[in-house]
């Protein structure tokens, strides 16, 4: 076997607060407790990042479930094949779901290959661009007055983009307010992370009564599975309609669009299996003229690189959620933190692999576990 070979893959847990306590439609955050993959292969390392919560709240993953499953069935698999990440989905196929823990292992295996090549995972990937247009993600907060100071806190740190997070009850009142807040200048668009119901008319008309507001779009508003009810609430609203959840591969996405479920297209790398499966998305939506964007999991520096990576892509068309580092931590995994700049654009790392240095010795100090694959 000629080549380098995966020698070795490290699970290491961290546990990191936030800033502040985000909250979505279903449960709110005050910390992460995430699982990080480093891949060693012929003196080179690369470092992945998980994106699954602590409980299968977002997603059917969770972090520990994906801990098992790359320590037990997906890690063993990949232990001294050659160092290609191209070969980590099909050779993982045989493992059904999973998606979130192969898009880490894939991460971590693409930044060792491409550090030991010396080239970046922007070009890799097919990037076009130097800086990317970037926004920020709002969580619900207690107030409308909170929400007011805090959309306005980001419009001063130069973000052009803002996203609020909805649920029913917390909708069409939080959306005037922020609206006439920020005036009709900056992007605003809502995420409901599928917390509506289909069979609640007072909840569906809620979602036809943000059309006033000039929405960039409305983001998952019903539950994955019911890709139909996008398909009706489309045709009801001016408002595009924007699928996160329902989108798993470049299959499902090619099933959504022709059905008429939405008009732009979220991709996260981790939900969808990695950054190889997102690019093919990216390059179905392009064929068919569908903006898309990149979706964020309050990620640390290392899954920010990769999502930046990915968003210099040219069909990236829309600002994704890859705010700046002190938006989410008081202190990042990377040595230097990602920041915004003053016309709301954020950097694209065109260093070898991800891009960015890995604090190592702070990585240590919030080490909460270290595991290893082992062959089976």
């Amino acid at each position: 076997m000629s080549g380098p070979t995966i020698e070795h893959i490290e699970l290491r847990r961290i546990s990191l607060p936030l800033v502040r306590p985000f909250q979505t439609s279903f449960g709110t955050w005050t910390e992460r407790d995430i699982l990080l993959v480093r891949v060693v292969s012929d003196g080179v390392e690369g470092w992945g990042e998980c994106v699954a919560g602590t409980t299968p709240t977002y997603s059917s993953e969770y972090t520990d479930g994906a801990h098992r499953a790359v320590r037990e069935f997906l890690g063993p698999l990949l232990l001294g094949r050659p160092l290609a990440a191209a070969a980590v989905a099909p050779t993982l196929a045989p493992f059904k779901g999973h998606r979130m823990a192969k898009a880490t292992l894939e991460t971590a295996i693409l930044d060792a290959e491409l550090r030991g090549a010396g080239r970046s995972m922007a070009a890799a990937l097919g990037g076009t661009r130097t800086s990317v247009p970037v926004g920020v993600s709002v969580g619900i907060p207690d107030t409308l007055d909170d929400l007011r100071r805090i959309v306005e806190d980001h419009r001063a740190e130069g973000y052009r983009r803002i996203k609020l997070k909805i649920k029913p009850g917390f909708d069409v009142t939080p959306v005037a307010a922020a609206r006439e807040q920020l005036g009709p200048d900056v992007t605003l668009q809502v995420d409901a992370n599928a917390a509506y119901r289909v069979d609640d008319p007072d909840q569906q008309q809620a979602l036809e009564d943000l059309d006033p507001f000039g929405l960039a779009l409305v983001e998952q508003p019903f539950p994955e599975e019911q890709v139909l009810a996008h398909v009706d609430l489309a045709a009801r609203m001016r408002t595009p309609i924007c699928l996160d959840e329902s989108i798993l591969d470049r299959a499902t996405t090619a099933d959504a669009l022709s059905l008429g479920a939405c008009s732009i297209v979220n991709i996260k790398a981790g939900r969808v299996g990695g950054c190889l499966e997102a690019a093919a998305i990216h390059d179905l939506c392009v064929e068919q003229d569908v903006p898309v964007w990149c979706g964020g999991m309050l990620e640390t520096g290392i899954g920010r690189a990769a999502n930046l990576a990915l968003a210099s892509l040219p069909g990236f068309k829309l600002p994704g959620d890859i705010s700046a580092s002190a938006r989410y931590w008081h202190r990042d995994v990377v040595t230097e933190p990602f920041t915004v700049d003053e016309h709301g654009r954020m950097a694209v790392p065109d260093g070898p692999g991800l891009g960015v240095d890995i604090d190592i010795d702070f990585i240590e100090s919030v080490t909460t576990a270290v595991d290893e694959v082992t062959p089976r």
